[in-house]
C-alpha cells in the first residue's frame, strides 16, 4: 500500500530536480528619511568647517581693522561701500562704467578662448612628446625653459606682435596655461602600461584606434591634472594682463579702483575673483571625474 508522501519528502524531491524555481530576494531599501539624514550629515561635514573658519577670519578682520589708523577697511565698511555693486551687478552706463557681471564676463570670455586653444595644442604636443623619444629630446628642454618665463613678461612682446590688447591678453593666457598641459599629458602617455600596448599589437589596432581606445583613456587622469593646473594659471594670467591692457575686465576694474583709492571695491573684486577661480577648478575636476570614472585626482 502506497503511503502519501510527506511535505519534507516533496520538498526534497523538488530540490533534487532541475525545475525548482529560484526566488531572487531584493535588498530592503532604507527609508527616505534615513537617506535624507545621511545626505544632510555629509553636507554638514563639508560645509560647516569652512563656514566656521570664514566666520572666525571675518571676526578677526573686523576687530583688527576697526582700530584707528588702520589702512584696510573692516568687512562692515566694505559692505557699506560696495552694496550697490553687490545688489546691482548688471548696470551698464557705457564705456568702462559697468557692473561686476560685465567685467567678469569679459574676463571669462578671454579665458575661455585662450584656455581652449592651450588645451588643444597642449594635449597634441604632450602626446607627441610622450610617444616619440626624438620629440621629447628635442622639445622638452625648450618647454622647460619657456615655462619659467612669468606671464606678464610675454605681454610686451604680444602687444608688439598683435598691436591690440584683446589678442595680446588671449596669447598671454595661452602661453601661460599650455605648459602644465603638455608636461602632464606627456607623463601620462609615457606611463601607459606595456600590457596595454601588447594588447593593441595583438588585436592589430591602427594608430587612430590606438589613440582613441588606449592612449587617451589611459592618460586621461594625467591630462585632467594638467588641465586643472592650466585653468588656474589662465585665471591668474588674465587678471594680471587686464591691469595693463585696460578695457572691460575684472583685472582692469581692480586697477581702476586702486587708482581711484576705492579699497573696498578692490576687496569685493578679489572676493569674486576667488569664487570664480574656485568654480572653474571644480568644473574641470568634475569633468575629469566623469571622463576618467573617478580616477582623476581631486
Amino acid at each position: 500500500m502506497n503511503m502519501p508522501a510527506t511535505k519534507i519528502e516533496v520538498e526534497t524531491a523538488t530540490l533534487a530536480g532541475a525545475a525548482a524555481p529560484v526566488v531572487a530576494m531584493t535588498p530592503k531599501r532604507p527609508p527616505r528619511s534615513e537617506a535624507y539624514a545621511r545626505m544632510a550629515r555629509e553636507t554638514a561635514v563639508r560645509v560647516i568647517p569652512p563656514l566656521v573658519v570664514i566666520a572666525l577670519l571675518t571676526l578677526v578682520w573686523e576687530l583688527v581693522c576697526r582700530r584707528a589708523g588702520s589702512a584696510l577697511p573692516p568687512p562692515s565698511k566694505v559692505f557699506k561701500d560696495t552694496k550697490e555693486l553687490i545688489f546691482d551687478p548688471f548696470f551698464d552706463h557705457g564705456g568702462i562704467d559697468k557692473g561686476l557681471f560685465w567685467h567678469l564676463s569679459a574676463s571669462l570670455q578671454r579665458v575661455a578662448l585662450g584656455y581652449s586653444l592651450s588645451a588643444i595644442a597642449g594635449i597634441a604636443l604632450g602626446v607627441l612628446v610622450g610617444q616619440s623619444v626624438w620629440a621629447m629630446r628635442g622639445l622638452d628642454p625648450l618647454f622647460q625653459v619657456l615655462r619659467t618665463i612669468p606671464p606678464l613678461a610675454w605681454l610686451p612682446l604680444s602687444l608688439a606682435a598683435f598691436r591690440d590688447g584683446q589678442p595680446s591678453a588671449i596669447f598671454v593666457i595661452f602661453i601661460t596655461s599650455i605648459w602644465p598641459i603638455i608636461i602632464n599629458t606627456a607623463v601620462g602617455i609615457r606611463n601607459i602600461p606595456q600590457d596595454y600596448r601588447n594588447v593593441a599589437a595583438v588585436v592589430q589596432l591602427n594608430p587612430l584606434e590606438f589613440f582613441g581606445k588606449i592612449m587617451i583613456p589611459a592618460a586621461a587622469p594625467y591630462i585632467f591634472t594638467g588641465l586643472r593646473i592650466g585653468i588656474g594659471l589662465s585665471w591668474l594670467a588674465i587678471i594680471a594682463a587686464e591691469m595693463l591692457i585696460g578695457g572691460v575686465g575684472i583685472g582692469f576694474f581692480i586697477w581702476d579702483a586702486w587708482n581711484s583709492s576705492h579699497i573696498s571695491e578692490i576687496i569685493l573684486a578679489l572676493f569674486y575673483v576667488g569664487i570664480v577661480g574656485f568654480v572653474l577648478d571644480r568644473l574641470i575636476a568634475g569633468l575629469g571625474k566623469i571622463v576618467t570614472r573617478g580616477t582623476a585626482q581631486n
